[in-house]
């Protein structure tokens, strides 16, 4: 394999010279009394002129004639080290050669705003740093073909982007500013590295001051701004409707409803027919109610109860049979499919489906014969499921409670439907204790929620709690998921299972378990990372209890979800982790999520026609595009949340407040205050007693000149609200 390598007789020359011969013994002689620096730069200037090349050791030994053991074992340590330091790689036992991944690569730009950009290869290896002067005016998410530069050691590696394959987006949101012959689009995203310039003629009739999206129409390649098109006017920066249509354009999700989709949702006809109640099971004289939030208007679900007798149940979970009104391929069913999930900012929904079907033809509103498809299931006083069955019924809810006036009941005892409330609360609290006990996750957070006034202001923060009202629809709604997808997934030895979408949840990632568990050892917490799954998240939820009511119980909960795995949608079955379960699946929301819809089809198809399985691939798609619209969602409600956090706090500049030190980077900290949970950041140049570094590993910036001086994640600390720019949702903290 090597043969042509014995024609060469140097590093340096490969001519059979007098002068080289005698240039050879020299470097005989020299090979022998190399001292370990000589050797590394000798090693490093080999390994760059072979790039590409697989170099066994005895031919390294070889070419660099190191003919003692001594210097033999000095190479092989050597070359163990420039191998930890990612420089070189070992394919093969006793055989290496540079890591320079190949001389190009493809995979996806990510775009920094500290200038720090990377690059993610599709094998999945390890980031590339792309200076902003290499990158070619990628933006982040693009497809890239980079060249990757040959490493340095010591450097991280690094890259040149050469070719944009795919554009991530093309469309972005910022403020106008219009001059006599020219405009700009002023972004708020601080990943672009330039204002789009924007033609006079391609303003649309946006002025200054104006929120706007626009279309890049050129990328030029060496030129600094990009070149784009006013595609839409949102309206005037700082309003609120203007401002929450900006955060949804920004994550390129809808904020407004084609008209074709709504006139057609116009036409469905209202009335049920006798023929469709005479297929389904009628459960319209079984006392049912819903249960939700106060603001609600779209009711996916409602549970139905009556004794059986002798000690045992029957609870019904009926969910809205949204696939009877929206067939397969129609408008309404191509823009959900599309839209994926409804989006909830603060101060509104943008629902999948057009407002008729979702609060109307489909919400299980009260004193209405509604469509409905059912799990049923026999309990027996312990909660134990003696048997279930999934079926298309026909229901009339009898009241419609909020989560608030249901909790009034469960603690009072008294009130509408009390003895139905109580008992659907008491089964629930079991089958509550029997999922923690296999090793379900307990992850109950406190949601931030804001009053707002007439014109979208905030005007008061609050926390909302999941308190029994909550918990006892989220217990029976699990139970439905559970119930279909154990119906599917659940096959005989020996059979393949049909194709399905699944709720799925991976195990936690072990290397970050290992650092939730050094992190939260500084509060005096133990956390077991290895032994069984069961083992492992009894352990989460024993840390969840212990800091119930600490100081630090937000923060160390918000780490703790960070170490967990993402939830998504596939076709391929792992189980759900967080919720202990081997077979879940979303079958309880089909009004605002396009997976629901998935499943009641397919089980519809599967369990009422016994029909053939349908195509992997198209499923296993629609899985991950539905996954990658509900993360756009959370971001955009997020981004919301930010905003208005950031816009009530405008009214208190100059306060002082007590917070948790939340978040550590390199350019600073970021503070979660205690009385109302919004998070700004003290910039690190405004810690000017010392000159502060960041320490990745311990979650904390370290003084260089008093080590012992440091600011850590989960400190507590006091300060003063410095800025609040509503532009860039961005809120400015100083030490008070």
């Amino acid at each position: 394999m090597f043969a042509t390598f014995a024609k060469v007789q140097t590093i340096t020359s490969n001519k059979p010279t007098i002068m080289g011969k005698k240039k050879e013994k020299k470097e005989k002689k020299a090979g022998k009394h190399m001292t370990k620096k000589q050797l590394v730069k000798t090693l490093l200037d080999f390994f760059q002129q072979k790039q590409g090349e697989a170099l066994p050791l005895k031919y390294i030994f070889d070419q660099l004639h190191l003919n003692t053991h001594p210097q033999k074992m000095l190479c092989v340590d050597i070359l163990a080290e420039l191998k930890e330091d990612d420089y070189i790689r070992e394919p093969e036992k006793h055989v290496y050669r540079l890591n320079d991944h190949g001389v190009e690569m493809t995979g996806t730009f990510q775009r920094k705003s500290n200038g720090k950009n990377s690059f993610i290869p599709d094998d999945g290896g390890d980031p590339v740093f792309i200076a902003e002067r290499n990158c070619a005016h990628a933006m982040s998410g693009d497809r890239v073909r980079i060249a990757f530069y040959a490493r340095r050691r010591g450097r991280q590696p690094e890259g040149e982007v050469i070719e944009i394959l795919q554009r991530a987006k093309d469309t972005f949101v910022g403020t106008l500013e219009v001059s006599k012959s020219y405009a700009f689009l002023v972004t708020e995203n601080r990943t672009l590295a330039n204002d789009i310039f924007i033609p006079k003629d391609k303003l649309k009739g946006g002025k200054s001051g104006d929120k706007a999206v626009v279309k890049i129409t050129e990328w030029p390649g060496k030129g600094k701004n990009l070149i784009g098109q006013v595609v839409d006017i949102l309206g005037r920066t700082g309003e609120n409707n203007t401002e929450m249509h900006a955060i949804l354009a920004e994550f390129g999700l809808p904020y407004s409803y084609p008209k074709n989709v709504e006139d057609a949702a116009e036409r469905i006809p209202a009335e049920i027919t006798p023929e469709e109640i005479a297929r389904r099971e009628d459960f319209r004289p079984v006392t049912t109610f819903t249960i939700d939030p106060r603001d609600a208007k779209d009711f996916d679900d409602a549970l139905s109860i009556r004794s059986l007798g002798n000690g045992q149940w029957e609870v019904g979970v009926h969910i809205a049979d949204v696939t009877y009104y929206v067939h397969e391929g129609t408008v309404i069913d191509k823009e959900a499919e599309h839209r994926a999930t409804s989006v909830y900012l603060v101060d509104r929904t943008i629902p999948m489906l057009p407002e008729r079907l979702c609060n109307n033809l489909c919400s299980l509103r009260p004193d209405e014969d509604k469509l409905a498809y059912s799990v049923i299931f026999r309990m027996d006083d312990q909660a134990r499921v003696l048997d279930s069955r999934i079926v298309h019924t026909v229901i009339r809810s009898d009241r419609r409670f909020t989560y608030e006036e249901a909790q009034q009941v469960i603690e009072t005892g008294q009130g509408d439907y009390a003895p139905e409330l109580l008992t659907l609360d008491r089964l629930a609290k079991l089958l509550r204790q029997r999922r923690f006990e296999d090793g379900a996750i307990a992850f109950d957070r406190v949601e931030v929620k804001f009053e707002i006034d007439s014109k979208g202001h905030p005007i008061r923060v609050y926390f909302k709690e999941s308190k029994d009202a909550n918990k006892l629809i989220e217990e029976f709604m699990l139970l439905a998921n559970r119930t279909v997808a154990e119906r599917i997934g659940r096959v005989p030895a020996g059979k393949k299972a049909k194709v399905f979408p699944y709720r799925i949840h991976d195990l936690p990632d072990p290397a970050k378990l290992d650092n939730l568990s050094q992190f939260i050892a500084r509060f005096g917490y133990k956390l077991r990372t290895t032994g069984t799954k069961t083992d492992v998240s009894k352990s989460i939820n024993h840390l969840l209890d212990d800091v119930q009511g600490k100081k630090e119980q937000n923060l160390i909960e918000t780490v703790s979800i960070r170490a967990m795995q993402k939830a998504r949608y596939s076709t391929h079955n792992i189980g759900h982790y967080g919720l202990a379960f081997d077979y879940y699946t979303h079958f309880t929301s089909p009004i605002r999520r396009y997976p629901d819809m998935m499943v009641h089809r397919l089980l519809t198809k599967y369990i009422d026609e016994r029909g053939r399985s349908v195509s992997e691939k198209k499923y296993e798609a629609l899985c991950e595009h539905s996954s990658a619209m509900e993360q756009l969602a959370a971001q955009a409600e997020r981004s919301s949340v930010k905003y208005k956090q950031v816009e009530f706090m405008q009214e208190h500049v100059g306060q002082v407040y007590d917070g948790v030190i939340s978040g550590v980077t390199e350019w600073g900290l970021y503070v979660e205050l205690n009385e109302n949970k919004c998070e700004g950041m003290v910039p690190i140049r405004d810690l000017d007693d010392d000159y502060y570094e960041f320490d990745e590993k311990n979650y904390c910036l370290r003084g260089r000149r008093n080590k012992n001086h440091t600011y850590s994640l989960g400190d507590p600390i006091t300060i003063r609200v410095a800025r609040a720019n509503l532009e860039k949702k961005q809120l400015d903290f100083a030490l008070a």
